[in-house]
């Protein structure tokens, strides 16, 4: 169901709005709601807060690690059909 939504503007920003869509062969609602939809894919998905949390939960997991280059050649001793140190 689409719903109205009125946005205000002075005269000079609206005359650039519609050259815009103009520029774009589209209408000044369609140019609007493409710009919403761009600006809302910039928005970040999660809060700062959520993100620090959810690092410094992986961060308490301990995995064992090694130097890349020593796992790289754990990789591809395994390929090879060798066995990994």
């Amino acid at each position: 169901m689409s719903k109205r939504l009125q946005v205000l503007f002075d005269e000079p920003e609206l005359r650039e709005i519609q050259r815009a869509a103009r520029r774009q062969r589209m209408t000044v609602a369609e140019w609007v709601r493409q710009a919403l939809r761009d600006a809302r894919r910039q928005q970040p998905s999660a809060t700062a807060d959520r993100k620090l949390t959810a690092l410094r939960a992986a961060l308490g997991h301990h995995h064992p690690t090694a130097d890349i280059v020593e796992m790289n050649a754990d990789i591809v001793r395994g390929y090879l059909g060798g066995v990994p140190r």
